[in-house]
């Protein structure tokens, strides 16, 4: 399960005795635990926005006076809470700060999303229908085929409207996701003969897209 980690800096603790980061960030990556991190800017460069009544109101600094700041970010993968407490209580700042764990929303299926995706770009390919192919990407998508690359829906549009119906069929798809991106490949034949897909998808809100897609020549 994946779990969120907030780490809050106080800026009236003295941090010059803390323990370097850098060693609990390799540790917990190499043992698969530290997906992703990264430190934040100080609160003076926050920006916070709110609408009322259809006006936006925009305060420079964070939501709420606090001595007490987000300072930083991990994406943990335990198999329990307790692991994921255990972790943060490695941090060097949980000694003078605080750390927030928070599990993930777990009712996303995001290969099964992929998957559905694919599937959908099989059968407008099949029926050669351009647009419903175009919605499968992303608008500044690029795919890579042979050699020749297309970037924008419009050239995609082109691409798609020249090719016409085409048989697609997926023979092998693994895929590899992240919280907001994901690679897929696959083994595929068409009507140009057997190809080896590379696909990378990004995760626009309610959906995931096609951002990259190349296409090479299968060899046996």
């Amino acid at each position: 399960m994946k779990y969120m980690l907030l780490v809050c800096g106080d800026d009236t603790d003295d941090a010059s005795d803390m323990a370097p980061v850098e060693p609990w960030v390799d540790e917990l990556g190499d043992r698969g635990v530290r997906l992703h991190g990264h430190r934040l800017a100080q609160p003076a460069d926050a920006v916070t926005v709110r609408v009322r009544g259809g006006e936006v109101l925009r305060t420079d600094g964070p939501f709420a006076e606090t001595k007490e700041y987000v300072a930083g970010f991990d994406i943990l993968e335990c198999d329990s809470l307790e692991e994921a407490v255990r972790a943060a209580a490695g941090h060097p700042v949980a000694t003078v700060g605080a750390m927030e764990v928070r599990p993930f929303w777990e009712d996303e299926d995001a290969e099964g999303e992929i998957r559905r995706l694919d599937a959908e770009l099989t059968d407008a390919a099949r029926a050669g229908d351009v647009e419903r192919a175009l919605a499968c990407y992303a608008r500044d998508a690029q795919v890579v085929a042979d050699g020749r690359a297309e970037r924008g829906v419009e050239a995609l549009r082109k691409a798609w409207s020249q090719t016409g119906p085409v048989t697609r069929e997926v023979l092998e798809f693994r895929i590899q996701v992240d919280e907001s991106i994901a690679f897929g490949h696959a083994l595929v034949r068409t009507g140009g003969g057997l190809r080896r897909v590379t696909t990378g998808y990004r995760n626009v809100g309610p959906r995931w897209l096609i951002v990259h897609e190349h296409v090479t020549e299968a060899t046996s």
